[in-house]
């Protein structure tokens, strides 16, 4: 019995590991993630450098802590809000109890290119 699985594209077997907003993430070029709110303007271009890994066909490029040269261009698309987290706090027995909400301030960005010392990886 043999498993089939998908042949890897080219678009899966490009993407990069960054470090933003203390949080680590698995980018592809021509997606769009969203992140916690970022201080630019719908439209901007933006440049992470904090690049701790990049995947480019069968090469792997793994930082000390980053890898020197790389960087990932990101337009940003939006700005918008999480879906509402309901925090609720009772201590039982003594009648108190505490409701609240939280919505957390997103930017929609999209990955433009992940390049390695300025020339795009396609």
């Amino acid at each position: 019995m043999t498993s089939t699985t998908a042949p890897e594209t080219a678009a899966t077997s490009l993407y990069a590991i960054v470090e933003t907003s203390g949080q680590q993430m698995w980018l592809q070029p021509g997606r769009y993630y969203d992140v916690d709110r970022i201080q630019a303007e719908a439209g901007d271009t933006l440049e992470l450098t904090d690049v701790l890994l990049v995947r480019h066909g069968d090469q792997s490029l793994v930082g000390q802590p980053t890898v020197e040269g790389a960087a990932v261009q990101l337009t940003v698309l939006s700005h918008r809000r999480g879906p509402k987290v309901t925090v609720y706090k009772m201590r039982p027995k003594k009648k108190t109890r505490r409701k609240n909400g939280h919505r957390q301030e997103l930017t929609r960005v999209s990955v433009t290119a992940i390049t390695m010392a300025g020339k795009p990886l396609s």
